[in-house]
């Protein structure tokens, strides 16, 4: 059974991750909502006005009274910037799975960044949560987010043609990984 217990506070070496509030709205909208060559990764596209990154925040700090609502913002130790974002979603309670997805700013890109928070949250899901299986999807027009899931072991399972469509209208080609529990405390 999936033991919920919300967003807690996560450390690493170099970042928080930590619960999103409504003052972040400014940093999420400069630092990724609003780049497209972030952006484009994911199906809504770049936000054109900070009104609708208010409204996306008003959302998720609104989802955090739930117990089942993980998503952290990506905070630096060093200058307590926050530049990204990192969650668990699609709960599966009949076979106790789930998929996790994370998103940097581009200035943060290729730093180690995105390996150092994933690591931190599979180890919270697996060991703390009891999650059976985490899943994660990068479209393959985006190689670097398939080495941050290669670099924390997580196996390539496949390829779904045509997985989704982002805000140009194009289809994307996703790869889809995945780890189970026992591979992860073995």
């Amino acid at each position: 059974m999936i033991n919920y217990s919300g967003t807690p506070i996560l450390e690493t070496e170099r970042l928080i991750l930590r619960k999103v509030e409504h003052k972040d709205s400014q940093s999420i909208f400069n630092n990724w909502l609003s780049d497209d060559r972030v952006m484009d990764n994911l199906i809504k596209g770049a936000h054109k006005s900070i009104e609708e990154t208010i409204e996306r925040v008003n959302e998720i700090v609104k989802n955090y009274t739930s117990k089942e609502f993980c998503y952290w913002g990506i905070e630096l130790k060093s200058t307590s910037e926050l530049i990204g974002a990192i969650d668990f979603y699609n709960f599966d309670n009949a076979t106790e799975n789930c998929e996790v997805g994370y998103c940097l700013g581009y200035n943060w890109w290729n730093q180690g960044y995105g390996t150092e928070a994933l690591k931190a949250v599979l180890e919270y899901g697996f060991r703390q949560m009891n999650i059976h299986k985490i899943s994660a999807a990068h479209n393959t027009d985006n190689p670097a987010s398939g080495k941050i899931l290669e670099k924390v072991r997580m196996n390539k399972e496949g390829i779904i043609r045509h997985m989704i469509r982002n805000s140009k209208n194009q289809y994307k080609d996703c790869a889809i990984y995945g780890m189970l529990q026992d591979d992860y405390l073995n």
